[in-house]
């Protein structure tokens, strides 16, 4: 078995069955649901360990072993599959106390029937088909939110589609347990970066609370000259550094600076137990630099970021770089910044200030110094590359005031036409998914942020089910998106979603 990418989170099996088939064949239950979860676990496509829970007969032992699974840190979802009839009102106490995301998975042990062989034996053990139906109609009845998945336990795609499932789940279990620091507040008179911090405690968990950027200058004054010539030395060796940014170059302390701001960050998050993280150029206070080599380090360790005091990009960056683990393809802070409308297919080319992870980089980065030209600060050292070519996903987040949305275009990443000389920051070149003009018409309708979270690890099925396990609205603008249909499905949610909400 390959090793998995998250050891230690788990999925746990749950095997519905009921007495009425006699002890023999609960046991044949057990091993066909053994050898089930033995595939899932050895499938490469799914992230984290599958663990098998004993076949569950009685109520009493439903509603015991979802609390358990309620209270097990390890576990970040379970899966359940009705080998036989396990009658559904046994499920009613267990599926009412249950906090963690579900998955029914509908399949059966054997791949072909056994024609030859069929008697009402095999019938009666091997009824997945009527047992599923039975657990179907209780979920839909409770209104329980969970992914179906159909198809044979051992096809790829069937493990594809449970291991996007488990990505999902690790991201709300993330979420669910995110600190977020911010030093200062969002950019003055900007709206979609702001956002009701409660509310996104209550649905999905994230704590974000607020710290003095003097604070953040006051550590990184305290960091020792040692550590700091360490990480310079450190940033030499991993990246193209320019020569005036070497030991010995003009704006060595340059480089010095920024080791430093990275040292300080560092700290506090450590300190504070976070893992997503925000600042702005408008509030920098003693320190000598917005800080930009250090933030891309830092994203590319896995932190969450969110320029402008953009908390909810943040989170995002986060629980989806959380998602991606072990996947090839980087996931990063993102700014829809220009357009190439004069292209054969109309682009776009994102970038920010400074600040893009450089997990997404297609070769290796070059450091470099250069003018900001806003926030009054020395001039930021800063990671500069290009996104490689492939598919891609963009997500935002915004707060309606009521609720919250998540907006996501299916797009491609391109080879840019020309090179850039004079852009001294990273970027990607993208072609959004159906076309410039239908994508950005629907983002716009939907009221999408220019922020986004950006990632070549995964595609829209992840995010498809991070949304129904966190109960909030998700439109995906992509292939086949109509922008009449798109504006008549955002007041379809709308309507759904206040009724869902309650009054």
């Amino acid at each position: 078995m390959e090793t998995k990418a998250l050891p230690t989170r788990e999925l746990w099996f749950v095997t519905g069955s009921q007495h009425l088939y006699g002890a023999e064949a609960i046991e044949q239950v057990a091993q066909n649901s053994a050898d089930i979860v033995a595939g899932l676990d050895g499938a490469a496509s799914v992230p984290v360990k599958v663990v098998a829970k004993p076949v569950l007969t009685t109520p009493e032992e439903i509603k015991r072993v979802l609390l358990e699974a309620n209270a097990a840190d390890e576990c970040i979802g379970v899966i359940a599959w009705m080998h036989t009839f396990s009658p559904s009102k046994m499920w009613i106490a267990g599926l009412g106390v249950l906090q963690k995301p579900l998955l029914h998975l509908h399949t059966q042990h054997n791949r072909d029937l056994p024609w030859a062989d069929i008697d009402m034996d095999f019938m009666n053990l091997n009824q997945a088909a009527h047992g599923d139906r039975e657990f179907g109609y209780m979920l839909t009845r409770l209104r329980h939110r969970r992914k179906t998945v159909v198809g044979h336990w051992a096809d790829e795609k069937v493990q594809e589609r449970v291991g996007n499932w488990a990505r999902a789940a690790l991201g709300w279990n993330e979420v669910q347990n995110l600190k977020l620091v911010r030093f200062g507040d969002n950019m003055r008179y900007v709206g979609v970066t702001e956002g009701d911090k409660v509310e996104a405690q209550i649905r999905l968990g994230v704590e974000v609370n607020t710290y003095g950027v003097n604070e953040l200058a006051e550590r990184v004054a305290q960091v020792e000259d040692k550590a700091v010539d360490e990480l310079a030395a450190e940033y030499e060796a991993a990246y193209d550094v320019v020569p005036e940014l070497r030991a010995g170059g003009a704006r060595h302390e340059s480089l010095r600076d920024s080791a430093r701001i990275e040292l300080g960050l560092r700290s506090i998050l450590e300190e504070h137990g976070a893992k997503a993280f925000t600042d702005t150029f408008e509030d920098l206070g003693a320190l000598k630099q917005l800080p930009g080599i250090a933030v891309q380090r830092l994203m590319a360790e896995g932190y969450g970021f969110g320029g402008e005091g953009d908390w909810k990009t943040a989170v995002l960056v986060r629980l989806m770089k959380v998602m991606a683990t072990g996947l090839e393809g980087g996931t990063s802070f993102m700014e829809d910044y220009t357009y190439n409308l004069g292209a054969e297919t109309p682009q776009i080319l994102g970038a920010h200030m400074l600040e893009v992870c450089p997990t997404i980089a297609a070769e290796k980065p070059t450091a470099e110094i250069h003018p900001l030209g806003i926030g009054g600060k020395e001039d930021p050292v800063r990671l500069v590359f290009t996104a490689p070519p492939g598919p891609a996903i963009m997500v935002g987040m915004l707060d309606l005031g009521t609720r919250l949305r998540l907006v996501a275009n299916e797009v491609d990443a391109v080879e840019p036409e020309q090179d850039l000389p004079n852009l001294p920051v990273a970027r990607a070149v993208w072609e959004p998914r159906p076309d410039l003009q239908t994508s950005a018409e629907a983002w716009l309708t939907a009221g999408g942020p220019h922020h986004t979270s950006f990632t070549q690890a995964f595609g829209r099925e992840v995010m498809e089910d991070f949304a129904e396990i966190a109960g909030i609205e998700l439109v995906v603008i992509g292939e086949g998106t109509n922008a009449r249909e798109f504006k008549q499905e955002l007041r379809w949610n709308q309507v759904y979603h206040h009724l869902e909400g309650g009054i």
